[in-house]
């Protein structure tokens, strides 16, 4: 494995979790370890977009998940949302980078005011006291004016508001190409090396 630093990553209940499955994928690819929270909602969301039932118990879903991707174990961790003596709940043992995607506005909201209700909300708390890397790619259209200034004040703290809002620049033909302009883009934002998408004007969109 990689001595590359690990990386968190949330699962919440928006639409869309085409990006955080694909994110995920491509983190255990670049052999980064992966700790992964998903919430109930999330879980939902998997068996309605993607026909998933992911299994219930940590050890489990990390089983299933790893063999789904063809990764080795060990590069994944799965933790419950009230598993507060994971290592994400503190600051003297959280990864410096964390993403939630998708992100709700119910999420959003509840990290701008800091209620770590749970250990999604936790764990972000803990990475934005830490001064480090918090990217929430947010799926919600239209947004009200308490999500806008929810996002501002994220913003502020010196989280980056990464919207699932895929470019057409690069023509894509399927959704899959939608889906990997969002990944690239959180991709480069952890300093992960990427392939799913060339940086502008270092290749001629496909005819």
């Amino acid at each position: 494995m990689s001595n590359a630093p690990a990386i968190t990553l949330a699962w919440t209940g928006a639409s869309g979790i085409q990006y955080g499955l694909r994110l995920l994928e491509c983190l255990l690819k670049a052999e980064r370890q992966v700790f992964l929270l998903v919430s109930d909602a999330a879980r939902v969301v998997l068996k309605l977009e993607a026909d998933i039932a992911l299994p219930g118990r940590g050890s489990d879903a990390e089983r299933w998940l790893l063999e789904r991707f063809g990764m080795p174990a060990g590069r994944l961790r799965v933790f419950g949302n009230n598993e507060w003596t994971a290592a994400i709940a503190s600051g003297s043992g959280a990864p410096r980078d964390m993403v939630i995607c998708p992100c709700t506005t119910g999420t959003l909201a509840a990290v701008a005011t800091g209620l770590s209700d749970n250990l999604i909300e936790r764990a972000a708390d803990v990475v934005l006291k830490e001064r480090g890397n918090l990217i929430l790619v947010v799926r919600e259209t239209p947004l009200s004016e308490i999500h806008l200034e929810n996002m501002l004040k994220l913003s502020r703290m010196g989280a980056l508001i990464l919207p699932a809002n895929p470019g057409f620049y690069h023509r894509p033909s399927s959704v899959e190409a939608l889906v990997d302009f969002v990944v690239a883009r959180v991709l480069d934002h952890l300093r992960v090396p990427q392939t799913l998408l060339p940086p502008w004007g270092e290749a001629e969109p496909a005819p």
